[in-house]
């Protein structure tokens, strides 16, 4: 053979050898695993080797490398990176990290490009300003904070770890950009539980429900994937300044169904009539001329109302606040104040009571209590204008059956 023809069959051999290029995906064969546990390969037909760090072994963590990985083992990789700068005696950053993360791209890509409808599972790895980046078998997402829930969140760190079902809102394999939306997915399961909860819930049904979140106005309950609201007048009989002070998320509840307003979408709850009315329990507890110790709860003009016990009021009229004359009842008595009153009448169906400071008091000498009290009474027109629930006081109300 002349030399001419040697030189033209080398060339061809050398032209027949693979290029390696970054980005390519290539066959190789496990050569070692060096003292960094990483896996050493040989390239094939290629002539060249690469290293595959730990890290780019795979898309889930590997504890221990050399029972996954053994010398003689195929592999299939994807070139990252050149490594050195000479040409032949060169190696190359490999990874299967990757790879398998470009087939989960095509994959994602193929499925929404078929349906934009698609959900995945989601688990968030950690929180930054503005949302949550997330581990989609292998690839990174995002979710914007305005796509985590169907309401406002604040805190994103109370989601690091969590795992969320996720649509697909946006895919760009080419920028390694996936926007997902968790909200999306929570709202069409909450429409679904909504419309059979609507199906099956009656007004006046009490249920079991678990508190969802707090608001200054009230607390929402979760009745199984939909949620109702309990207004803060329907927490307690007792007065409830602030809805933390009485409930927590996660504490379950018994509630009794107000409304059911099917067309918006919203339930109205109520946990203290779950509970015993207090009005039931005063014809037992209390006997018209007791007297009893309350807190003023309210000051109007004709008197004051005070509770007994909560929930239930009871009305001093001005003219029972004591013997001497009252301007208004601002004058004597204060919001919050404790004081010792007597019971004039009681009236639990219709939900009052009457009561009389001055009764406790004893009577200034000299003085015809009887004949004033009534030419009072006659006289004073202040409960006129006063809310329904507040008239109907008769005259054995606020004068006391002790003039009688």
């Amino acid at each position: 053979m002349s030399e001419e023809n040697t030189n033209k069959d080398l060339l061809e051999a050398l032209d027949s050898v693979p290029q390696v290029t970054v980005g390519s995906v290539v066959n190789g064969e496990v050569l070692a695993i060096d003292n960094d546990q990483q896996v050493v390969v040989g390239i094939e037909n290629a002539g060249v080797e690469g290293v595959i760090p730990r890290k780019e072994l795979s898309s889930q963590p590997v504890e221990d490398v050399r029972s996954q990985f053994k010398v003689g083992d195929k592999v299939k990789v994807v070139v990252i990176s050149r490594i050195g700068d000479d040409k032949e005696g060169g190696s190359f950053l490999l990874s299967i990290r990757r790879l398998e993360a470009l087939k989960v791209w095509d994959d994602l890509k193929a499925k929404f490009d078929e349906n934009n409808d698609v959900v995945v599972n989601a688990k968030v790895t950690r929180n930054v300003k503005g949302g949550l980046v997330v581990n989609v078998d292998g690839v990174r997402g995002f979710i914007p904070a305005s796509m985590i829930a169907n309401h406002f969140v604040s805190n994103l760190k109370q989601y690091n770890g969590q795992e969320f079902e996720c649509k697909i809102v946006e895919i760009v394999p080419e920028e390694n950009r996936l926007i997902l939306s968790h909200s999306e997915v929570v709202e069409k399961q909450q429409a679904a539980a909504r419309e059979k909860v609507m199906s099956e819930l009656n007004e006046g049904d009490v249920v079991e429900g678990k508190v969802a979140r707090l608001t200054n106005f009230g607390a929402f309950v979760d009745l199984g994937g939909v949620d109702g609201l309990v207004h803060i007048s329907e927490i307690s009989y007792d007065r409830v300044n602030k809805v933390s002070d009485v409930l927590s998320v996660g504490q379950e509840v018994k509630v009794k169904v107000l409304k059911l307003d099917e067309e918006r979408g919203r339930i109205s709850l109520s946990i203290k009539q779950t509970e015993p009315q207090p009005w039931d329990q005063v014809e037992d507890k209390f006997n018209e001329g007791d007297v009893v110790e309350g807190t003023v709860k309210r000051l109007v003009d004709f008197g004051a109302f005070v509770e007994v016990i909560p929930g239930v009021e009871g009305l001093v009229h001005i003219s029972q606040i004591s013997h001497k004359h009252v301007d208004t009842p601002a004058d004597v008595l204060k919001v919050g104040q404790n004081v010792q009153t007597k019971i004039l009448n009681i009236q639990p169906e219709e939900h009052r009571l009457a009561l009389s400071m001055k009764a406790l008091e004893p009577e200034p000498e000299g003085n015809d209590s009887k004949k004033d009290a009534t030419k009072k009474v006659v006289s004073d027109k202040s409960t006129d204008n006063a809310p329904e629930e507040e008239k109907g006081f008769t005259l054995g109300d606020i004068v006391g059956k002790k003039l009688d």
